[in-house]
C-alpha cells in the first residue's frame, strides 16, 4: 500500500516536529529532505564541490548534531538554488516517496516538485518571529547564545533566498492545506494534521 503525505513550508514553521509525529501516529517512513541539503551544505563546508556532495550522498552523511549548526543550515539554502544539485536528489526522494506502507517527506518542495500526486499536502507556516523565537530557543538549549536580531535576519533571509530561487522555490502548492502554527502548541499543530491526514487515509 502506497500513502505519501508531503509536508511543505518555511524554516522553524513546525513541519518537521508534525512530520516526525505524523508518521509515527500512521506507522508511515519519514524522511526531513532538508538533511539532504544539510548534509550537502556540510560537505561544501569541508572542501567538496556541491554536485559532487550531491551525488556522493550516503545514509550515514544524514547523521550528526553537526548538521543543526547555523553555519550548515545556511550552506544547505545556498546549495539548494543550485539546479544540478536539487536534480541529483530528486530520484533519492521520489524511491522513498514511492515505498509500500506510506511515507511522510517533508521539506520546501515536496508537493510541488517531488511528490506532485501526494495524497495529501500540508503547508506549514509561522510568523517569522515565531519562528525566530522557535529557533532561537533551540540554539539556546544546545548552549548556543545568540541575539534574537540576528535569528530573525537569519530565518528571513532563508525565506527570501527559498522562495525567490528560479528552481522549485518554496510555495503551497495549488492544492495544499494551509497549516499555520503561530498560535498553536505543538501537540495542537499535530493534531490538526493528523485529523487532516485521516480524513484521506479513510
Amino acid at each position: 500500500m502506497k500513502f505519501t503525505v508531503a509536508i511543505d513550508g518555511p524554516a522553524a514553521a513546525g513541519k518537521g516536529t508534525i512530520s516526525k509525529a505524523v508518521a509515527a501516529h500512521f506507522g508511515f517512513a519519514h524522511l526531513d529532505t532538508g538533511l539532504l541539503y544539510r548534509a550537502v551544505g556540510a560537505k561544501v563546508l569541508n572542501g567538496m564541490g556541491a554536485l559532487k556532495a550531491a551525488q556522493t550522498l550516503e545514509a550515514v552523511d544524514l547523521d550528526g548534531d553537526h548538521l543543526r549548526i547555523p553555519d550548515v543550515a545556511q550552506a544547505a539554502s545556498k546549495v539548494a538554488v543550485d539546479p544540478d544539485v536539487r536534480a541529483a536528489l530528486v530520484a533519492f526522494q521520489r524511491q522513498f516517496a514511492a515505498r509500500d506502507g506510506g511515507a511522510v517527506l517533508d521539506g520546501r518542495d515536496i508537493g510541488t516538485v517531488i511528490c506532485t500526486d501526494a495524497d495529501v499536502k500540508l503547508f506549514v507556516t509561522a510568523s517569522s518571529e515565531k519562528r525566530a523565537k522557535r529557533r532561537l530557543d533551540e540554539l539556546n538549549a544546545k548552549g548556543m547564545e545568540l541575539a534574537f536580531s540576528d535569528v530573525l535576519a537569519d530565518v528571513e533571509a532563508r525565506d527570501k533566498r527559498d522562495s525567490e530561487r528560479a528552481t522549485a522555490p518554496l510555495k503551497p502548492a495549488d492544492d495544499a492545506v494551509l497549516l499555520d502554527t503561530t498560535d498553536l502548541t505543538a501537540q495542537q499543530a499535530i493534531a490538526r494534521a493528523v485529523d487532516l491526514i485521516a480524513a484521506k487515509y479513510r
